[in-house]
């Protein structure tokens, strides 16, 4: 996983080029590369990793890619001559590319890499930050706000509103929020029963 400055110009790993994450940053470092301006740590990990595993899902050599952009092809073009030379992905398996990429880190075999880059740049205390995606982001000053881990606190903090009755009717539904089996709302449901009944 690389581990960008805080002022690197390079774009985010969630920016889309015709629909896959990540496409674009890479590029962004083969050009930064080029300019001899890519910081050292970006150059250590420069053909490994996430550049590797993007490369391969378009089924083409890192090399191929990188003579694309030396080439001064546009991103759109670049892929596209990917795409040509190696595997056009369907819909569905650019969606399970970017899925997989987003939540690299999670719960994976990246997750002590994660922790020990958080501990390397101070960012221990930072409970959001649970992907690479999301670590890259904040090292290089940018808004944590991934969808994938929205969720997950959304997830945590969902109740379950009470249920209301039509403005139209005068039926009491205040015994709908006790819990089914309670006395209270064991005694409520005898007490209108006897009432229909007696109707």
């Amino acid at each position: 996983m690389d581990s960008p400055s805080r002022d690197s110009a390079l774009r985010s790993p969630y920016d889309k080029t015709c629909g896959l994450v990540y496409f674009g940053r890479m590029l962004d470092k083969i050009r930064s590369q080029a300019r001899a301006g890519l910081p050292p740590e970006n150059v250590e990990n420069f053909e490994k990793d996430f550049d590797e595993k993007c490369a391969m899902f378009l089924g083409v050599n890192y090399d191929l890619v990188v003579n694309y952009v030396n080439e001064g092809l546009t991103d759109q073009a670049v892929l596209q001559s990917c795409f040509g030379m190696g595997h056009r992905p369907s819909d569905g398996e650019i969606h399970m590319w970017n899925e997989f990429m987003r939540k690299r880190g999670w719960n994976d075999e990246l997750s002590g890499t994660l922790e020990n880059q958080k501990k390397k740049h101070a960012m221990l205390s930072r409970s959001e930050i649970q992907t690479a995606f999301q670590f890259i982001d904040a090292d290089e000053g940018r808004l944590v706000n991934d969808n994938h881990a929205k969720a997950a606190r959304i997830r945590k903090r969902i109740a379950i509103p009470a249920r209301e009755c039509p403005s139209d009717q005068q039926t009491d539904c205040s015994h709908i929020s006790e819990r089914v089996g309670s006395p209270r709302a064991q005694r409520r449901t005898r007490h209108l029963s006897r009432r229909a009944r007696g109707q």
